[in-house]
């Protein structure tokens, strides 16, 4: 049965389709989940495990290597990194690409068990080791909070009220508060006094410790009821503290006689944050991943907006950023343009084939856009940043089957016969080629949708939206378009003017029969253009993912490693002045510490390090930033040359590491130190663009370490644990304990006060044994300096150093990359050592491999599709031959303009072929239809191809216009110069190439049929 005359014979189905589509679409549109960018998983957990104490060494060799070595025989595991600094060693564990979200729970329950077995055997000292599997958690609605003026108790219990608040806003899934003032209860005991009365530090520690303790206290039973005993209330101020006694040697001492009390900030928090310049903290929103981010974000503003009527006259809430406004303003783009593709598609068609044609042809890709809204929303896929771009690609592609239906409808109708027999006719001759050319344009983005790493995960939205909308627009075009066509076209007389007597048409055939004539210098030319264009082609600029086109831009600074905190927040503050005079600048976030909580999915955040700062710069759009980032680095290298300044763009997608780095790994740190200065002085005398090359291990620091005199010290009773405690009350201070303040638990600190002016040398160290204090000189040989490595990281298992290095904005990392790649991999390492590239080449490298591995079977697919279609073999070579010459317009159009080939220029580059694939497969099939009915070679090419001349370039023209709304879009400016300068290029070889290609290929045979016909006569 014809589908096509079935259409208008039972047309009530066909409407029950058109109306499916229409409010289904309707349906999908204000269901669909929106998000800013696709949903992949950070496949990434973070073991955190404390060892008060060792140095870093210490650290990777105790810590780390066992635990390391129990995760690494999880099959699941792709690698294994570690961060070993004193005290602390925090292990990130990779899971291969090729397992899914769903798979993830498993995977970390087995982790922890591997890291909890392997704990048992650490030494004694070492901290239970945290796993934190939410490391890719994304807050996108990002808030700060300034409250100058206001107690640090205060700011607390209003950030806790917030989140508090917040949670029980529907479709919250967590609240993370950050940059709130850390504070604790200071205990500075006067030396002289504890000296002179025995007490030691160990017996105030001691008194704290319980002052404030939960514990139970039983119960009664009486009355036939039980009745709990709560035990005595705690110290529930600081003047309550100071109040307690301590027994010593039989007598009892109050706190305040021996020891100053107070609360204050602690002197080395792990975070400072400001807003403009004003001290603040920090909370961000993350969604339920089932709810629309947008209708949460408004959930959530509506929330705020209520509580900020409550808070008190001075406190500010700021954005940082709103994934919300962000995602409903790329939907509201996304209806202009569909209205502009749609309007422009119609507008072409009107012109070149009429207003009824264009009705026919607009009602159908409408129907086709909206239809693809309704699966969506069925299959679940959310509308974000690639599934709208690929509804865009689609346009030009969606209209190609209604093209040739409407066009071979028309024709016929015009030919004299009705549009039953119209419809058939057409339909039955090219619904099977269009189908088979619509899965062709399918499989060539398959490659990248089915790739199982994470760039495959962040693109697969691609492949799913194109597939659903091109198989839909094939039905449509089989079933909705006939039906259209049958009300809207018109009738012609049998016998009538050709259809393709225009000049346009005329002209194009002579120019055609002289193609054919001239047929070997067409080919030679063909094959000269492409062999510059080729060329050309490696002159393009090559870049992964594209700069984003969020207004916002990051600030690196980076002092000597060991420098404290407030000084690198000191040197920001420096920044903030020349900002707050720019007039471009809408607001900025400092961090000194570390960087921001994770609000975007393709932000990661630097690891925490005092000597480490950063800022969100946000502006009043993308074109104000490149000239801002320039004076800005003039600006901050200058002001600040004792640091490493340095800015950056945020990237659209994923990826990691800087644009250039090298892995050196091998056992001996100082090997590998002294490998590094190697390479980066390799690296700077391949490239003048190398920027700001540095190690990840950064600078050694010096270490004071006392000498432990064992043998008087023995004979005194002193330990190194006294010795070690002694100096730590002397500086840091020691643990006491906590102070409860409602939610709050406070830490208690017992140090000596910062006013003492004392040598280390001359500090008391108390003897358990003689119950009296030392000086500390009578129990050590003096203090040493020793240089160490407090910045230890390993990969696999094996120490290993990375040289990162920056480049200019106006370069590619590729384009860098090149330039050095062989200087530095000519350096010869010692055995057991090895250099290794990372940074974007390894991510690009990793996504290519995992696209070519899809890519052979993709392509294995569309070939044999093409040899079905034909049953043949030339005419499949034919088509294919013209896959390589489509390069040619793309190597114009990146060459004129000046854009990079990034990853989604490649995806412009598939959807070229497909959709050069599909025109040559409908126009290589209508020469063989030509030919079947008997007219010569050279005229059957000439006829069809004339009769095909409006639907490809048509299709070509809406397909080329209908990319001009993206050529304002960051991300797919590069894929719609690609698809634009390809497919105009690729129109010519399709309507010239492809006949001259027919034409070789069978003349031969063509000459051998009439030689056997005219020998019998």
């Amino acid at each position: 049965m014809n589908i096509a005359r079935a259409s208008i014979e039972k047309p009530i189905l066909t409407w029950i389709v058109i109306l499916g589509c229409l409010f289904g679409g309707l349906w999908g549109f204000s269901s669909l989940g929106r998000l800013e960018d696709p949903a992949f998983t950070i496949k990434q957990s973070v073991i955190t495990t404390r060892y008060p104490g060792a140095s870093a060494e210490q650290v990777a060799r105790e810590v780390s290597e066992p635990l390391e070595s129990a995760i690494q025989k999880m099959g699941e595991i792709k690698t294994i990194t570690s961060v070993n600094q004193p005290g602390v060693s925090l292990i990130e564990v990779e899971v291969k690409s090729t397992f899914d979200g769903t798979e993830l729970p498993n995977i970390w329950t087995k982790l922890r068990a591997k890291v909890r077995d392997a704990a048992r055997d650490l030494p004694s000292g070492v901290g239970e080791p945290l796993v934190n599997d939410a490391f890719g958690d994304v807050f996108g609605l990002y808030y700060a909070v300034t409250a100058p003026g206001y107690a640090d108790a205060e700011i607390h219990q209003m950030g806790t009220w917030l989140r508090r608040e917040l949670l029980a806003v529907e479709g919250v899934a967590d609240v993370e508060l950050a940059g709130l003032p850390q504070e604790a209860i200071f205990v500075e005991p006067e030396l002289s006094l504890t000296v002179a009365q025995n007490v030691p530090p160990q017996a105030i520690v001691a008194a704290l410790a319980t002052a404030d303790s939960e514990a139970p206290a039983g119960s009664v039973n009486g009355d036939g009821r039980r009745t709990l005993i709560e035990a005595p209330a705690g110290s529930d101020s600081v003047s309550e503290i100071s109040g307690l006694s301590i027994g010593v040697g039989g007598e009892l001492l109050n706190l305040y006689d021996v020891a100053s009390v107070h609360r204050g900030r602690v002197d080395h928090p792990s975070l400072i944050l400001r807003h403009n310049g004003t001290e603040a903290f920090s909370f961000g929103v993350a969604g339920l991943s089932t709810e629309n981010i947008v209708e949460v974000g408004h959930r959530v503003d509506a929330r705020l907006a209520e509580l900020f009527t409550q808070v008190p006259e001075g406190v500010t809430l700021s954005p940082i950023y709103q994934q919300h406004v962000v995602v409903e303003e790329a939907s509201n783009a996304f209806l202009v343009n569909l209205a502009m593709s749609v309007g422009i598609v119609v507008a072409v068609l009107a012109l070149f084939m009429g207003w009824r044609a264009s009705v026919v042809v607009g009602v159908t890709l409408l129907l086709t856009v909206v239809g693809t809204l309704f699966f969506m929303a069925v299959f679940a896929i959310e509308m974000e940043r690639i599934s709208l771009g690929a509804l865009i690609i689609a346009m030009g592609m969606l209209v190609d089957n209604a093209i040739v239906v409407a066009e071979g409808m028309q024709i016929a109708m015009l030919g004299g016969q009705s549009s039953r027999q119209a419809a058939g006719e057409t339909a039955g001759k090219t619904q099977i080629p269009l189908l088979g050319a619509t899965v062709i344009g399918i499989m060539a983005f398959a490659g990248i949708g089915l790739s199982p790493d994470a760039t495959g995960e962040f693109l697969f939205s691609l492949f799913a939206v194109i597939g659903i909308s091109l198989l839909l627009s094939w039905v449509l075009a089989i079933t909705v378009t006939p039906l259209l066509g049958h009300y809207f076209f018109k009738r012609g007389v049998a016998g009538g003017a050709g259809a393709y007597d225009g000049p346009l048409f005329r002209a194009y055939a002579a120019t055609l029969r002289g193609a054919i004539k001239a047929r070997w210098l067409v080919i030679a030319a063909l094959i000269g253009i492409t062999i510059a264009c080729f060329a050309g082609f490696g002159m393009i600029k090559q870049q992964f993912f594209p700069n984003s086109n969020t207004p916002l831009f990051f600030v690196h600074y980076k002092l000597p490693q060991g420098s404290p905190i407030h000084e690198t927040a000191e040197d920001l503050a420096v920044i903030e002045e020349w900002l707050a005079e720019r007039e471009e600048v809408v607001s900025y976030t400092t961090y000194a510490g570390q960087g921001a909580t994770r609000f975007m999915l393709t932000y990661g955040a630097e690891k925490p390090n005092a000597s480490y700062g950063h800022m969100i710069i946000r502006t009043a759009g993308i074109a104000s930033i490149p000239a801002l980032q320039a004076d800005l680095e003039e600006f901050g290298r200058a002001a600040l040359p004792q640091g490493e300044f340095r800015t950056r763009r945020l990237v659209f997608g994923p990826g990691g590491g800087d644009p250039i780095e090298v892995r050196i790994s091998g056992p001996e740190p100082a090997v590998l130190r002294a490998l590094s200065q190697q390479v980066i002085a390799t690296l700077e005398e391949a490239s003048p663009y190398i920027l700001d090359a540095r190690t990840n291990w950064r600078e050694p620091e010096l270490v004071l370490r006392p000498i432990y005199a064992t043998d008087r010290a023995q004979s005194a009773g002193i330990s190194r644990d006294h010795v070690a405690s002694t100096l730590r009350f002397a500086t840091d201070g020691i643990a006491g304990g906590v102070y409860r303040e409602g939610d709050r638990l406070i830490p208690i600190t017992v140090r000596l006060s910062h006013d003492a002016t004392s040598d280390l040398r001359d500090q008391p160290v108390w003897s358990d044994t003689g119950q009296h204090f030392l000086p500390i000189e009578q129990v050590i040989d003096g203090l040493d300096y020793e240089v160490q490595n407090t910045l230890v990281h390993r990969r696999d298992r094996v120490t290993t150093l990375t040289v990162g290095a920056d480049i200019p904005s106006e370069r590619t990392a590729a384009e860098v990359f090149a330039a050095v790649r062989s200087a530095v991999e000519e350096i010869a390492v010692p055995a057991g050592y090895a250099l290794d590239w990372g940074g974007e080449f390894e991510s690009s490298t990793e996504a290519q491999a995992s696209l070519n591995g899809q890519l052979p079977l993709s392509l294995l697919v569309m070939v044999l599709i093409s040899i079905l279609l034909f049953n043949a073999l030339k005419q499949p070579i034919i088509i294919w031959l013209l896959v390589p010459m489509s390069v040619n317009g793309v190597a114009l159009g990146l060459l004129g303009t000046g854009l990079p080939f990034t990853f989604t220029a490649l995806l412009g580059l598939l959807s070229l072929s497909g959709m050069l694939i599909k025109n040559g497969i409908v126009l290589v099939e209508e020469i063989d239809l030509v030919r079947a009915e008997g007219v010569a070679l050279r005229e059957a090419i000439v006829t069809a191809c004339v009769s095909r001349l409006r639907p490809v370039v048509l299709a070509a023209a809406t397909t080329i216009l209908g990319m001009l709304p993206l050529l304002g879009d960051a991300f797919f400016v590069s894929m719609a110069v690609t698809i634009m300068g390809g497919l105009a290029f690729a129109s010519v070889l399709t309507l010239i190439a492809a006949p001259v290609f027919y034409y070789v290929f069978f003349a031969r045979s063509e000459r051998k049929a009439q030689n056997a016909a005219a020998v019998p006569a």
